[in-house]
């Protein structure tokens, strides 16, 4: 597991592998209700300030497509969503490199607790994508702080060498 201050907490990564495929696990805690929380997950305008360009229906079976800051593009799909606890994506459905990303969030006094897991990785890929969850993570505080994002790439590099020894 990594560690990583944030202004509202730590953000714990985590990397398993589940039947032969990466799983990618985050946690923080944001100083926000979940309804706010929900709203950075969920709304395009709000999505594309921290981590990514999404177009199309993003409402329960609705497909769209996403270009994320990381520069990965494709298509997804909602499978889940129950507003404000618990979204499921899947990306690139039907494809070789189908993933699942799954967001639950979990009221916690004052604050919310979100936890993202993106499962079905290559394994050899577990690190790169840690590394750019927690980036991404990073800059979903910072947005709900109104600060600007990092440089994506730069923090994402920064952090590459501890998600490879998690690996």
């Amino acid at each position: 597991m990594t560690q990583q201050r944030t202004g509202a907490g730590t953000i714990a990564g985590s990397l398993r592998a589940v039947d032969g495929k990466a799983v990618v696990r985050m946690e923080d805690r944001f100083d926000t209700d979940a309804g706010d929380l929900w709203s950075a997950l969920t709304d395009p305008q709000r999505l594309a300030r921290w981590i990514a360009d999404v177009e199309g229906d993003l409402s329960l079976g609705g497909t769209f497509r996403a270009r994320f800051t990381s520069s990965w593009e494709g298509p997804g799909r909602v499978d889940v969503c129950e507003p404000p606890r618990r979204l499921l994506l899947t990306m690139c459905p039907g494809q070789d490199d189908q993933t699942v990303i799954e967001a639950e969030l979990i009221p916690d006094g004052e604050q919310t607790r979100l936890i993202v897991e993106e499962r079905g990785l290559p394994l050899d890929k577990a690190a790169a994508h840690g590394a750019g969850w927690q980036a991404h993570i990073e800059d979903l505080a910072a947005h709900l702080a109104h600060k600007p994002s990092t440089d994506w790439r730069t923090r994402w590099l920064e952090l590459i060498p501890a998600y490879r020894d998690l690996a």
